[in-house]
């Protein structure tokens, strides 16, 4: 019996570009280096350019180039203004992490006009003009590309406290489904994380809270919450030709919380 001829699995990313938006801390920033760590230069987009050095500082160290854009995802023009940059000083990227994002728990009736425009504008607007922004230069290159969007638990389950959070991410699903329906004849693959639960900035209000911290654990099968290293390897691999016909799906990184629900 012959044995078929299989190509190496490629998880390198070498002679890639990519933008990660929100890259100054937690996800964003852990999400970066991991990409660069696969070989692929950064652009690192942020509202305050100043904050993302040390992420550029630690790309760097790697042996990667590391390009600081100031980029507010809330603002259609600073995303245009942004692009454009990157397209006259770089030339294009080969990937997008669409990462920015806000939260803020409050009661649901105590909610008003501008806490949900500020997170649906953030979270979910911001996200579709990047990836907009992003396919117009990849379609333009005729080489494809991937995009990730950086989803939820909120994007399955509804969430007590976090309404227009909650929205946003489960809007983010659905645009990533459209997005890689309608862009994969363009080569553009667009797929999702969904973290599980990761102590952030964001999330600190949770945790702070010994009663709801030990909740929690007893109901993620693999009895820990999440570590930054979790979802480093699920961005490289969605990102790279590892995942070439793997587009419209959300891989959730949750230590097994929405299975045993």
């Amino acid at each position: 019996m012959t044995v078929p001829h299989f190509d190496p699995v490629d998880f390198g990313l070498t002679g890639q570009t990519a933008l990660v938006t929100g890259a100054s801390r937690g996800i964003g920033q852990a999400l970066a280096v991991a990409l660069a760590q696969a070989g692929a230069e950064l652009v690192l987009a942020g509202r305050e350019p100043k904050t993302l050095e040390e992420t550029a500082d630690a790309i760097r160290a790697l042996g990667r180039k590391a390009f600081v854009q100031r980029l507010d995802v809330s603002d259609v023009a600073s995303i245009g203004a942004a692009f454009a940059t990157i397209t006259e000083t770089i030339g294009g990227i080969d990937i997008l992490i669409n990462n920015a994002g806000i939260e803020q728990v409050k009661p649901s009736l105590e909610i008003d006009e501008a806490l949900w425009d500020s997170l649906l504008d953030t979270n979910l607007k911001g996200a579709f003009f990047c990836a907009q922004a992003a396919a117009r230069l990849m379609s333009k290159a005729g080489q494809g590309g991937a995009i990730l969007n950086l989803c939820s638990l909120t994007s399955e389950v509804g969430i007590p406290t976090a309404v227009p959070y909650g929205a946003s991410k489960t809007g983010l699903l659905g645009m990533t489904r459209a997005l890689a329906t309608e862009w994969a004849p363009l080569g553009i693959r667009v797929n999702g994380i969904g973290p599980g639960y990761f102590r952030t900035a964001l999330t600190e209000v949770f945790y702070g809270n010994e009663a709801w911290q030990t909740d929690m654990l007893a109901k993620i099968p693999l009895a820990r919450f999440g570590r930054m290293e979790d979802l480093m390897g699920a961005a490289v691999f969605l990102s790279s030709p590892a995942a070439a016909y793997v587009t419209g799906q959300v891989l959730y990184v949750d230590g097994g919380f929405l299975a045993s629900i």
